[in-house]
């Protein structure tokens, strides 16, 4: 009999003003576990960065998929953070039989899937998707900054910061920025 591979899923990036959104899924290992996953927001970037390394080791398949800033604007964010999640679990070199979502939506994988809310602090293999997504967001917005300096992008990855709507303030909307958020289309109403 095969295995019943179950793949987790987050998001990493539903809330800043600017950068895509990303997802990743991850089928972890029953006979490799991982200590100290846990929702990315709670570990420091140091160990965020060690278990992406031993998640990325050690599982059994992983993936990360985007949404850009047009399919933000032009879809909404949560159908977006939807079609990212759909991508990565498409992506994944060996085809779950169930995905577990973070969260309280859950998209069509074309297998059985649920929404857990909470499910990055409670759920190992979404904890591990959580890290993943949240590392290749932040490398991203890393490398955004570079593209469009003076934002700041490197530091607040995009979230809505008062350092973020003062370089908003003075250099307008940069092509990363989410028209679509209120204070971006107020700042190009304005």
């Amino acid at each position: 009999m095969s295995a019943h591979w179950i793949a987790g899923v987050d998001e990493a990036g539903r809330g800043p003003l600017a950068g895509p959104v990303a997802a990743a899924a991850v089928i972890l290992d029953p006979a490799r576990p991982i200590l100290g996953l846990d929702d990315s927001k709670r570990l420091s970037p140091a160990r965020r960065a060690a278990l992406e390394r031993e998640i990325q080791r050690n599982a059994i398949a992983w993936a990360v998929a985007w949404s850009d800033v047009a399919e933000i604007d032009a879809l909404n964010i949560l159908r977006a953070s939807l079609l990212a999640m759909q991508r990565a679990v498409a992506a994944l070199s060996v085809r779950p039989q169930e995905v577990l979502v973070d969260g309280n939506h859950c998209p069509d994988f074309g297998c059985p899937a649920a929404a857990i809310i909470g499910g990055d602090a409670r759920v190992a293999t979404i904890s591990a998707a959580s890290i993943l997504a949240k590392e290749a967001r932040d490398r991203e917005l890393l490398r955004l900054d570079a593209l469009y300096p003076g934002y700041g992008l490197a530091g607040h990855k995009g979230y809505p910061t008062a350092a973020h709507f003062a370089a908003l303030r003075q250099l307008g909307p940069s092509p990363v920025h989410r028209r679509s958020f209120g204070p971006v289309r107020a700042l190009l109403e304005g």
